[in-house]
């Protein structure tokens, strides 16, 4: 499998905060709507969470917000696969806007039996598509706030 394909999100007028940028919590919704993306690329899609009643739990993340974001920005998220394991697999999402990193997201996602409430591993094509995506870490990951 090659890379994770990028995502795309135009901005959209009703997340402009009264400063006129883009608010916080929309950096984070767009994180999510790549998260997902990223889900439907390594097999764990509508039909696979329907079907089993599994699905990610994002369990932590760190948002970076590094520059602001104007009205009519189109959003571009780039995401690597870091860490996988049976259970968990890390991201770091990269939020870009006319070409420069504007916030990243680095979040931590445990695979959840929710008929059990508890986690479950990965089929096994999931796992192997997971680990087949597996980058080096980019230099601000796990950094703590400072």
């Amino acid at each position: 499998m090659t890379g994770l394909a990028e995502f795309r999100q135009p901005v959209r007028p009703e997340w402009i905060d009264y400063n006129g940028h883009l608010s916080e919590a929309y950096y984070v919704l767009v994180f999510g709507f790549a998260t997902d993306a990223v889900m439907d690329q390594v097999g764990l899609d509508e039909a696979y969470r329907t079907s089993t009643g599994c699905s990610l739990y994002t369990v932590e993340a760190h948002v970076r917000y590094l520059r602001e974001v104007g009205p009519d920005a189109e959003l571009v998220i780039t995401t690597r696969v870091v860490d996988a394991g049976a259970k968990k697999v890390r991201l770091c999402h990269e939020m870009s806007a006319d070409g420069t990193v504007v916030a990243t997201e680095e979040i931590m996602a445990l695979h959840v039996d929710q008929a059990q409430g508890g986690t479950t591993p990965f089929p096994a094509a999931v796992a192997e598509r997971l680990a087949a995506l597996v980058e080096p870490l980019p230099e601000y990951a796990g950094r703590s706030i400072g």
